[in-house]
């Protein structure tokens, strides 16, 4: 489990920020590439730029796969609008992020794995797909027999992040209102993030 942890801490070191805001992230110490030849890495092509963009947003949301991360690609340029708000929304309506934003949990990974085993419901049905894409409006509850986990408590009086606005939360009851799709702008990302980028990389 130490060694999961520790790779998916070195991939902030790999893409040059601290995805999650972690105090504890590598990256806060060495703000370079891991390896022998990190400090000398050379400047970084367009290519590189953009690929990189999409890395860090895959992984912020919990390494999502290529394979679905391109789906979200190609249903964003397919709606009205700018490409790259589209993808962002699509991204943060995703039911594992939410809950990992109403502080349901301590990570993004046990988002995941929390909707995967069946602890939450959606306007009071049981969704155990974690890329389920919510709409506006819906609500999200801990299941009753879940409330009292050590982790959901731990997580819901944790002072190390806050809600954002499109997120309504009842820390007693623990439910959570999906109010709006967020722009980029409203999503409180602890480092840059650059949508645009990644919709030039698959554009190329």
């Amino acid at each position: 489990m130490k060694s999961i942890i520790s790779t998916k801490k070195k991939k902030a070191r790999s893409y040059g920020a601290n995805i999650w805001g972690d105090p504890k992230s590598p990256y806060v110490k060495r703000e370079y590439a891991p390896g022998q030849h990190g400090q000398k890495r050379k400047k970084t092509t367009d290519y590189g730029v953009q690929l990189y963009a999409k890395q860090r947003l895959k992984t912020y949301y919990g390494n999502i796969s290529e394979k679905q991360f391109s789906k979200y690609y190609a249903e964003a340029i397919r709606r009205r609008g700018d490409a790259a708000e589209n993808l962002i929304g699509l991204l943060e309506s995703r039911l594992d992020n939410i809950v990992y934003k109403a502080k349901f949990v301590p990570t993004v990974f046990a988002a995941r794995q929390f909707v995967n085993h069946g602890h939450v419901t959606v306007n009071g049905k049981k969704v155990n797909i974690p890329s389920y894409i919510l709409r506006a409006g819906d609500v999200i509850e801990v299941r009753e027999k879940s409330k009292q986990m050590a982790m959901v408590l731990a997580a819901v009086e944790s002072q190390t992040r806050d809600v954002p606005s499109y997120v309504e939360v009842d820390n007693k009851k623990l439910t959570a209102k999906y109010t709006f799709i967020p722009k980029f702008d409203d999503v409180p990302y602890p480092c840059m993030m650059e949508p645009n980028l990644v919709i030039e990389f698959y554009s190329r």
